[in-house]
């Protein structure tokens, strides 16, 4: 009889399996339809040749597969790297005379795997670091707006190749430009460009009521088709032209070391934007998708080594920039994914078709690639997210503020703008914190904020004061005043929160947000505690954490840092007081 339920045992996790594999074929073949056209149209955002992608493409697919830690991560070029790369890099080629738009512009290539190359090795040094938590330093508020921007730049840039116009040699590619231009030009519509991507768009709505089907690479199939039997290049629509396959060819990146120094400074922004989307990407999956077999939670710093190793590899083998874009990341899910192997057919399914299909791709429309990446970003056109934060009544200047900096000073400084808005709204937060003050509710071992509980009284002679923000460089100073500030009223005056005191012989402070202190902190607590024992006060020190218990019984062992100072809740420094004043 065991032996019996062994195999039929064996049998349910076999048939398990391949239901498995067989789920995850079906996803591999959709995500391969999506990477394929995809990574024709972010070359197109890149100014690089579509091989350049390809590779990249192949790469981060391959190399996800074997070390990454989430089943449904599809790391590839996306729109957002594509085009903050392209504008880094143009601000340098520019600067040292170079025609940064131009495909057989040596120095431009050079650049562009330069910087892709350093986001690696940056990705990899954050890794080793352990620092797979800066990416939380960049608020989703401001991720989200850059996203919808950003997507808002792409599509409008997509209008010219869409409507079959030609922008002026010269003339600003900025999107309100782009758009007034081709708004106030409309009689120079080429007809026929208009009527193939209206056509095209319409065919993606209609694909796109079936989710499991790769709409817009059906739509390049028809076009290209299309193209073939119809010769419409003879009705003047543009094609893309000659596509080379990818050819893995390692070299590293020639520059002048001026130009490196340059690219490094660049490389941050690429490498905050690159993680914060990517692990937001495999995260929210992750949330949406629990895995049963596997309960342990994604590592950051696992996925900042694999993505460094994507980007580093993608450069040295004439690459693209690659992460887990939310779209083909999603969209795998969505197709039922179960596991990695997902990633792998689509890796084999893109190297099949490049080895059949890519002589046919140099017929591919230009109007019907605009439609392709416009239909890629639709996604990050809905202002949704953005609402559903400003109706919350929270972040609302940093949505603004990070909107209108990609659309005002392009994508590359809009970005930094962007990361600075972040690091100074927290900044902000952290320099202005809440101080308050703290009572015991009924005869219960919690103390809570006076001001917010109606059953919360003081105690007798005693002020408890609890700071809302870690105690660092940036508050320390101004926490300090605050509770110099509170410690003053004298018997039967009232402070600020309505409390009234008899004299304040003893400040308790609760410590329970920070940590650790740095040693700004710690000289403002010195100093105020010196400051209250002129003033016939002592200072106690409750919820106080190992390091900075250790840190305190270190530097001023007879003082502060007393352990009889020192308390592990609020409830017992409260007791010592009462102890010895009884």
């Amino acid at each position: 009889m065991p032996v019996n339920l062994v195999i039929e045992a064996l049998k349910s996790n076999m048939a398990a399996k391949i239901t498995q594999r067989w789920a995850d074929a079906g996803a591999g073949l959709c995500v391969a339809g999506l990477l394929l056209p995809e990574a024709v149209a972010y070359a197109g955002l890149a100014h690089l040749p579509v091989a350049n992608a390809l590779t990249a493409s192949m790469l981060g697919l391959a190399i996800y597969a074997l070390f990454g830690g989430s089943r449904f991560a599809i790391v590839a070029p996306t729109s957002s790297s594509a085009t903050l790369c392209a504008a880094a890099v143009v601000s340098v080629t520019a600067s040292a005379g170079g025609d940064a738009l131009t495909l057989t512009n040596g120095a431009y290539l050079q650049a562009f795997l330069a910087l892709v190359l350093m986001t690696g090795g940056l990705l990899a040094l954050l890794a080793w670091a352990r620092q797979g938590q800066l990416s939380a330093f960049v608020s989703r508020p401001v991720l989200r707006a850059f996203a919808f921007a950003l997507a808002i730049t792409i599509v409008i840039k997509q209008l010219p190749d869409a409507l079959g116009l030609a922008l002026p040699p010269g003339m600003s590619r900025d999107p309100f430009h782009v758009l007034a231009y081709a708004l106030g030009h409309m009689r120079n519509w080429h007809v026929p460009s208009v009527l193939l991507a209206s056509s095209a768009g319409a065919l993606v709505l209609i694909f796109r009521r079936f989710p499991k089907w790769p709409a817009s690479m059906l739509v390049m199939l028809l076009s290209i088709a299309a193209a073939y039997w119809l010769d419409l290049k003879a009705l003047g629509i543009e094609e893309v032209g000659a596509i080379d396959p990818p050819r893995f060819a390692f070299a590293v990146p020639d520059l002048p070391w001026a130009e490196w120094l340059r690219l490094g400074e660049l490389a941050f922004g690429l490498v905050v934007l690159l993680f914060a989307e990517s692990w937001g990407s495999v995260r929210a999956m992750a949330l949406a998708h629990p895995d049963p077999a596997n309960d342990q939670p994604l590592d950051a710093n696992r996925e900042l080594l694999v993505l460094g190793a994507c980007n580093a590899a993608s450069a040295l083998l004439q690459g693209m920039a690659v992460g887990a874009g939310f779209s083909a990341t999603s969209a795998n899910a969505a197709a039922g994914a179960t596991s990695k192997w997902a990633g792998g057919v689509a890796l084999l399914v893109i190297g099949i078709a490049l080895l059949i299909a890519l002589p046919a791709l140099h017929l591919l429309p230009r109007p019907v690639l605009a439609v392709a990446v416009i239909s890629a970003l639709w996604h990050a056109l809905s202002p949704g997210p953005l609402l559903a934060v400003w109706r919350m009544d929270r972040d609302r200047l940093l949505i603004v503020g990070s909107v209108a900096a990609v659309l005002v000073f392009g994508v590359l400084h809009g970005m930094l703008a962007a990361i600075a808005l972040s690091l100074v709204a927290a900044l902000r937060r952290f320099s202005q914190p809440v101080v308050h003050a703290l009572g015991q509710l009924g005869t219960s071992r919690n103390y809570v904020a006076i001001d917010g509980h109606e059953g919360a009284i003081a105690v007798r002679g005693v002020l408890i004061l609890r700071p809302e923000e870690p105690l660092f460089f940036a508050s320390a100073e101004r926490v300090v005043r605050q509770v110099a500030q509170m410690a003053k009223p004298q018997a039967g005056e009232a402070d600020t929160h309505g409390v009234v005191h008899t004299v304040v012989h003893t400040v308790v402070l609760s410590l329970e947000e920070s940590s650790d202190l740095d040693s700004t902190a710690v000289e403002c607590l010195l100093e105020l505690s010196a400051s209250l024992k002129t003033k016939g006060q002592q200072l106690l020190l409750a919820r106080v954490k190992d390091q900075v218990r250790q840190l305190l019984e270190q530097l001023d062992p007879q003082g502060l840092g007393n352990p009889q100072r020192l308390f592990w809740s609020v409830a017992d420094a409260a007791e010592s007081v009462r102890s010895t004043a009884s």
